[in-house]
């Protein structure tokens, strides 16, 4: 409280050392917090609270001086200006990834036979996918058929057997989910692929004629 009654006083003795320099017609202009207006020859703790106009001796404002903001006030000021340096930084980081991918894919053949690869690798993987579920569904007929041949010869089922086509329908059921996640992230690529290109068309556009102007003008 001291610290801050004496860094007022310092203000309230600088800002009249100012005005005396500026001229003895200079004079304070406050509001207080019921909306009416003060005036004085010198400048008050009340005028530092509020926020106040320097009056010229015309009656004109030289200048305005706001009154200090609260710690709520800072509080959201600091939240605005890190919420902006953090869009600035999201948006050079963003420029950055748009100029590497321009770098690595010049053109746009480049850049569509990135994308077919990528397209090729994920059919390969349904396609493997696909083999070793005809094969884990080949060895669940397989034991099925051999249950089958027991009981059609009137032969109890090991339990063994049992257990193991339960085992195996587990195994299938599990390739088979495996099989349409993966068959679901082709269709996700394919429909990202497009959206990726017309991204990359749209840069194109915007850096040919900015390449083709400093080419112009070395």
């Amino acid at each position: 409280m001291r610290s801050s009654l004496i860094a007022t006083a310092a203000l309230i003795a600088a800002f009249q050392a100012w005005g005396q320099q500026a001229g003895g017609g200079v004079r304070y202009k406050w509001v207080d917090e019921h909306g009416l207006p003060h005036y004085s020859d010198s400048l008050s703790a009340d005028a530092l609270r509020f926020g106040y106009d320097v009056i010229s001796d015309q009656g004109g404002v030289v200048r305005h001086v706001d009154r200090p903001p609260t710690a709520q006030e800072r509080a959201e000021q600091q939240r605005q200006a890190a919420a902006q340096a953090a869009a600035r930084r999201a948006a050079e980081a963003e420029r950055r990834n748009e100029l590497q991918l321009l770098a690595a894919y010049p053109t746009e053949a480049a850049f569509r036979r990135a994308q077919k690869d990528r397209l090729d690798s994920i059919d390969q993987e349904i396609e493997t996918t696909r083999i070793n579920l005809r094969n884990q569904e080949k060895t669940l007929a397989d034991l099925l058929a051999r249950a089958g041949d027991l009981e059609h010869a009137k032969q109890p089922v090991p339990a063994a057997l049992s257990d193991r086509i339960a085992e195996q329908r587990n195994v299938v059921a599990t390739q088979r989910d495996a099989l349409q996640r993966v068959q679901e992230a082709r269709a996700t690529a394919e429909r990202q692929a497009a959206v990726d290109l017309a991204r990359y068309r749209a840069l194109q556009a915007v850096q040919a004629p900015a390449e083709a102007a400093s080419a112009g003008h070395p």
